[in-house]
């Protein structure tokens, strides 16, 4: 039986954090990627191997191609090919109108958000599908609700990078849906992590709740059990889906 291989972009903090030890309690070899952060994925590594797994941390900027390439590299030789790629990273600034974002903003916001993911998933899918020689595996790509509402008033910009990231995931998951590729995403609803003191609103999620059907926000554990549901032989026949956590929403 071929070893799990798992890699979670953004995997240090918040959602990507507990889809890494989740994964590592599921028996996958788990690279965590992450930024600047090193601190934060050695603790979610060690968490890992304190629980008897196995993982690795691997500083690389999704919005520079030879860093992707060099974090693939790595997980080759010290883990094994991926069968599981998470694209979890992504990143929003300071809330404001469109009419007040610069070019250079929604550069480092599209790149990040929608280039990063799309190399990534080639990466993935070059070491995955059998049109290449590969055993198969599993894409989930994280999304968010606000490709769907827009985000109007506080960053159109991020919304519109996820509204990339479902495209993506349908068209991919059609593309290679013979070669024994999955490709799915999770659509979280607001969530009680750091992303929004990005933003410059640490409290969203308290402010906004009462919009919610369930009248709260999310946990990450909430949407890791729905990342690692995707990457299971339990959605076997799952594939260019939308997953939406919101709460109703």
């Amino acid at each position: 039986m071929r070893r799990k291989v798992m890699i979670v972009t953004g995997g240090s903090r918040g959602i990507g954090a507990e889809i890494s030890k989740l994964g590592g309690i599921d028996g996958y070899a788990v690279c965590i990627n992450y930024l600047h952060n090193k601190a934060a994925a050695d603790a979610v590594v060690d968490s890992i191997r304190q629980a008897g797994g196995v993982a690795i941390a691997v500083a690389a900027d999704m919005a520079v191609e030879t860093d992707i390439l060099r974090m693939f590299e790595t997980v080759d030789s010290e883990l094994g090919t991926v069968t599981a790629m998470v694209n979890n990273a992504g990143i929003l600034e300071q809330q404001m109108r469109v009419d007040q974002m610069d070019a250079a903003r929604m550069q480092r916001i599209f790149t990040t958000n929608i280039v990063g993911s799309f190399l990534c998933a080639r990466e993935a899918v070059r070491r995955m599908s059998t049109l290449h020689g590969g055993a198969g595996g599993a894409i989930v790509n994280v999304s968010s609700v606000a490709a769907r509402t827009g985000g109007p008033g506080e960053y159109v910009d991020y919304a519109a990078s996820k509204g990339a990231i479902d495209t993506m995931t349908i068209g991919l998951a059609k593309e290679v849906a013979t070669e024994g590729i999955r490709v799915n995403a999770v659509r979280p609803g607001v969530i009680y992590t750091e992303i929004h003191a990005s933003g410059g609103e640490p409290g969203r999620v308290d402010r906004v709740k009462a919009g919610v059907p369930m009248q709260r926000g999310g946990q990450p554990i909430e949407i890791a059990q729905a990342v690692l549901w995707l990457l299971s032989d339990q959605a076997s026949y799952t594939t260019g889906t939308l997953l939406d956590v919101t709460g109703g929403r």
